[in-house]
Protein backbone atom coordinates (compact mmCIF):
# COMPACT_ATOMS: atom_id res chain seq x y z
CA UNK A 1 0.00 0.00 0.00
CA UNK A 2 1.12 3.44 -0.84
CA UNK A 3 1.25 6.35 1.69
CA UNK A 4 2.12 10.16 1.37
CA UNK A 5 3.95 12.16 4.04
CA UNK A 6 3.18 15.72 4.56
CA UNK A 7 5.70 16.94 6.85
CA UNK A 8 8.09 20.01 6.78
CA UNK A 9 10.84 18.25 9.37
CA UNK A 10 12.90 16.30 6.67
CA UNK A 11 14.36 14.45 9.54
CA UNK A 12 11.49 13.19 10.62
CA UNK A 13 10.08 12.62 6.98
CA UNK A 14 12.77 10.52 6.45
CA UNK A 15 12.71 8.67 9.69
CA UNK A 16 9.02 7.83 8.56
CA UNK A 17 9.70 6.87 5.17
CA UNK A 18 12.30 4.43 6.33
CA UNK A 19 10.26 2.86 8.89
CA UNK A 20 7.22 2.73 7.28
CA UNK A 21 9.25 1.24 4.12
CA UNK A 22 10.41 -1.36 6.67
CA UNK A 23 6.80 -2.14 7.51
CA UNK A 24 5.89 -3.01 3.32
CA UNK A 25 4.64 0.52 2.68
CA UNK A 26 5.60 2.20 -0.44
CA UNK A 27 5.89 6.14 1.05
CA UNK A 28 6.24 9.54 -1.22
CA UNK A 29 7.06 12.69 0.88
CA UNK A 30 6.26 16.62 0.37
CA UNK A 31 7.69 18.87 2.85
CA UNK A 32 5.46 21.74 1.61
CA UNK A 33 1.58 21.99 1.73
CA UNK A 34 1.22 22.79 -2.09
CA UNK A 35 3.46 20.22 -2.95
CA UNK A 36 1.71 17.57 -0.61
CA UNK A 37 -1.65 18.95 -2.18
CA UNK A 38 -0.69 18.19 -5.91
CA UNK A 39 0.75 14.87 -4.88
CA UNK A 40 -2.31 13.52 -3.51
CA UNK A 41 -4.76 15.09 -5.74
CA UNK A 42 -3.07 13.37 -9.09
CA UNK A 43 -2.28 10.14 -7.21
CA UNK A 44 -4.83 7.48 -5.51
CA UNK A 45 -2.84 7.27 -2.16
CA UNK A 46 -3.76 4.21 -0.04
CA UNK A 47 -3.11 6.97 2.59
CA UNK A 48 -2.28 10.58 3.75
CA UNK A 49 -0.25 11.28 7.03
CA UNK A 50 -0.69 15.28 7.37
CA UNK A 51 1.29 17.13 10.07
CA UNK A 52 -0.59 20.80 10.58
CA UNK A 53 2.19 23.11 10.90
CA UNK A 54 3.59 23.22 7.53
CA UNK A 55 5.89 26.44 5.99
CA UNK A 56 3.38 27.68 3.32
CA UNK A 57 -0.43 26.70 4.78
CA UNK A 58 -1.86 25.06 7.92
CA UNK A 59 -2.45 21.77 7.22
CA UNK A 60 -6.04 21.97 7.95
CA UNK A 61 -6.30 23.87 4.83
CA UNK A 62 -4.50 20.94 2.63
CA UNK A 63 -7.31 18.79 4.57
CA UNK A 64 -10.10 21.68 3.40
CA UNK A 65 -8.63 21.35 -0.24
CA UNK A 66 -8.66 18.07 -0.62
CA UNK A 67 -11.93 17.13 0.63
CA UNK A 68 -13.40 20.08 -0.56
CA UNK A 69 -11.79 18.47 -4.50
CA UNK A 70 -13.61 15.04 -4.15
CA UNK A 71 -10.41 13.00 -2.62
CA UNK A 72 -11.84 10.18 -1.06
CA UNK A 73 -8.45 9.16 1.24
CA UNK A 74 -7.70 8.15 4.15
CA UNK A 75 -5.72 11.37 5.66
CA UNK A 76 -4.10 10.97 9.16
CA UNK A 77 -2.96 13.84 10.84
CA UNK A 78 0.29 13.54 12.75
CA UNK A 79 0.91 16.82 14.59
CA UNK A 80 2.34 18.73 18.06
CA UNK A 81 -1.10 19.81 18.20
CA UNK A 82 -2.19 17.90 20.81
CA UNK A 83 -5.58 19.57 22.96
CA UNK A 84 -8.65 18.22 22.93
CA UNK A 85 -9.84 21.14 20.94
CA UNK A 86 -7.48 20.66 18.63
CA UNK A 87 -7.91 17.21 18.13
CA UNK A 88 -11.43 18.00 17.26
CA UNK A 89 -11.17 20.43 14.99
CA UNK A 90 -9.34 17.70 12.67
CA UNK A 91 -11.33 15.24 12.82
CA UNK A 92 -14.33 17.48 12.31
CA UNK A 93 -12.53 19.01 9.30
CA UNK A 94 -12.60 15.55 7.45
CA UNK A 95 -9.33 13.77 9.13
CA UNK A 96 -9.80 9.92 9.82
CA UNK A 97 -7.72 9.50 12.65
CA UNK A 98 -5.59 12.07 14.65
CA UNK A 99 -2.45 10.76 15.97
CA UNK A 100 -0.55 13.41 18.48
CA UNK A 101 3.39 13.73 17.98
CA UNK A 102 5.98 12.29 19.67
CA UNK A 103 4.19 9.30 18.71
CA UNK A 104 4.67 5.50 19.40
CA UNK A 105 5.76 3.90 15.94
CA UNK A 106 3.65 0.79 16.49
CA UNK A 107 0.70 2.45 16.86
CA UNK A 108 1.24 5.01 14.20
CA UNK A 109 1.51 1.54 12.06
CA UNK A 110 -1.29 -0.22 13.42
CA UNK A 111 -3.78 3.25 13.35
CA UNK A 112 -2.37 3.49 9.27
CA UNK A 113 -3.55 -0.47 8.99
CA UNK A 114 -6.98 0.86 10.81
CA UNK A 115 -7.93 3.62 8.38
CA UNK A 116 -7.31 1.77 5.70
CA UNK A 117 -8.96 -1.40 6.43
CA UNK A 118 -12.11 0.81 7.24
CA UNK A 119 -11.59 2.45 3.77
CA UNK A 120 -12.08 -0.69 1.97
CA UNK A 121 -14.74 -1.90 3.98
CA UNK A 122 -12.92 -4.24 6.30
CA UNK A 123 -14.08 -5.16 9.88
CA UNK A 124 -11.79 -7.99 9.94
CA UNK A 125 -7.63 -7.28 10.32
CA UNK A 126 -7.41 -10.46 7.73
CA UNK A 127 -8.51 -10.34 4.30
CA UNK A 128 -10.56 -13.51 3.35
CA UNK A 129 -11.75 -14.87 0.17
CA UNK A 130 -12.46 -18.76 0.12
CA UNK A 131 -9.37 -20.67 1.78
CA UNK A 132 -7.09 -17.71 0.61
CA UNK A 133 -6.12 -15.81 3.55
CA UNK A 134 -4.09 -12.32 4.35
CA UNK A 135 -2.69 -10.67 6.99
CA UNK A 136 -2.00 -6.95 5.65
CA UNK A 137 -0.03 -6.11 9.62
CA UNK A 138 1.80 -9.52 9.75
CA UNK A 139 2.08 -9.41 5.83
CA UNK A 140 1.64 -12.82 5.61
CA UNK A 141 -0.71 -15.02 2.93
CA UNK A 142 -2.19 -18.49 3.45
CA UNK A 143 -4.02 -21.35 1.22
CA UNK A 144 -5.95 -23.37 3.22
CA UNK A 145 -3.83 -22.40 6.53
CA UNK A 146 -0.65 -23.29 4.95
CA UNK A 147 1.61 -20.15 4.37
CA UNK A 148 2.62 -19.09 1.05
CA UNK A 149 6.03 -17.75 0.89
CA UNK A 150 5.85 -14.25 -1.03
CA UNK A 151 8.45 -11.38 -1.60
CA UNK A 152 7.52 -8.34 -0.24
CA UNK A 153 6.66 -6.73 -3.63
CA UNK A 154 4.47 -9.85 -4.58
CA UNK A 155 2.38 -9.59 -0.87
CA UNK A 156 1.87 -6.06 -1.89
CA UNK A 157 0.23 -6.45 -5.28
CA UNK A 158 -1.55 -9.35 -3.70
CA UNK A 159 -2.94 -7.50 -0.91
CA UNK A 160 -3.85 -4.65 -3.57
CA UNK A 161 -5.49 -6.56 -5.68
CA UNK A 162 -7.48 -8.93 -2.96
CA UNK A 163 -9.08 -5.61 -1.50
CA UNK A 164 -10.18 -5.02 -4.67
CA UNK A 165 -11.70 -8.03 -4.94
CA UNK A 166 -13.84 -9.13 -6.93
CA UNK A 167 -13.30 -5.92 -9.26
CA UNK A 168 -10.70 -6.19 -11.72
CA UNK A 169 -7.62 -3.89 -11.42
CA UNK A 170 -5.04 -2.71 -14.35
CA UNK A 171 -1.66 -2.94 -13.94
CA UNK A 172 -1.64 1.07 -13.90
CA UNK A 173 -3.49 0.88 -10.82
CA UNK A 174 -1.42 -1.85 -9.25
CA UNK A 175 1.79 0.17 -10.26
CA UNK A 176 -0.29 3.66 -8.69
CA UNK A 177 -0.36 1.55 -5.10
CA UNK A 178 2.33 -0.89 -4.68
CA UNK A 179 5.09 1.48 -6.18
CA UNK A 180 6.15 4.99 -4.46
CA UNK A 181 7.05 7.70 -7.33
CA UNK A 182 10.54 6.62 -8.42
CA UNK A 183 9.36 3.63 -9.75
CA UNK A 184 10.55 3.06 -13.35
CA UNK A 185 7.08 2.93 -15.59
CA UNK A 186 9.04 1.42 -18.74
CA UNK A 187 10.68 -1.60 -16.73
CA UNK A 188 9.04 -5.19 -16.63
CA UNK A 189 9.37 -5.51 -12.81
CA UNK A 190 5.84 -5.70 -12.68
CA UNK A 191 5.21 -8.18 -15.49
CA UNK A 192 7.72 -10.51 -13.51
CA UNK A 193 6.44 -9.82 -9.51
CA UNK A 194 3.11 -10.91 -10.98
CA UNK A 195 4.66 -13.92 -13.27
CA UNK A 196 6.25 -14.83 -9.93
CA UNK A 197 2.93 -14.23 -7.69
CA UNK A 198 0.77 -16.45 -9.76
CA UNK A 199 3.23 -19.55 -10.08
CA UNK A 200 3.53 -19.65 -6.18
CA UNK A 201 -0.30 -19.36 -5.52
CA UNK A 202 -0.72 -22.12 -8.34
CA UNK A 203 1.78 -24.00 -6.48
CA UNK A 204 0.49 -23.45 -3.08
CA UNK A 205 -3.41 -24.39 -4.33
CA UNK A 206 -3.22 -26.46 -7.33
CA UNK A 207 -5.69 -23.82 -9.46
CA UNK A 208 -5.12 -20.17 -10.95
CA UNK A 209 -5.94 -17.62 -8.09
CA UNK A 210 -4.31 -15.27 -10.48
CA UNK A 211 -6.78 -14.52 -13.61
CA UNK A 212 -5.68 -12.13 -16.55
CA UNK A 213 -8.85 -10.21 -18.06
CA UNK A 214 -7.27 -9.47 -21.50
CA UNK A 215 -7.16 -5.83 -22.03
CA UNK A 216 -8.64 -4.73 -18.50
CA UNK A 217 -5.72 -5.99 -15.83
CA UNK A 218 -6.22 -8.91 -12.80
CA UNK A 219 -8.23 -10.41 -10.36
CA UNK A 220 -8.89 -13.35 -8.23
CA UNK A 221 -9.99 -16.38 -8.72
CA UNK A 222 -14.12 -16.88 -6.97
CA UNK A 223 -15.10 -20.16 -5.42
CA UNK A 224 -17.94 -20.11 -8.38
CA UNK A 225 -15.34 -20.97 -10.56
CA UNK A 226 -14.30 -24.12 -8.88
Amino acid sequence: MRLLIIEDDIRLANEMKTGLERQGFAVDVSNTGADGEEKAYVTDYDAVLLDLNLPDKDGLEVLSFLRSSGRNLPVLIVSARDSAAQKASGLDSGADDYISKPFDFVELTSRIHAVIRRFYGRTNPEINIGPLSLCPSARVAAWKKQPVMLSAKEFDILQFIAESHPEVVSGEKIIEHVYNEDFDLFSSVLRVHLSNLRKKLHAASGQDLLITVKGKGYRLWQESEK
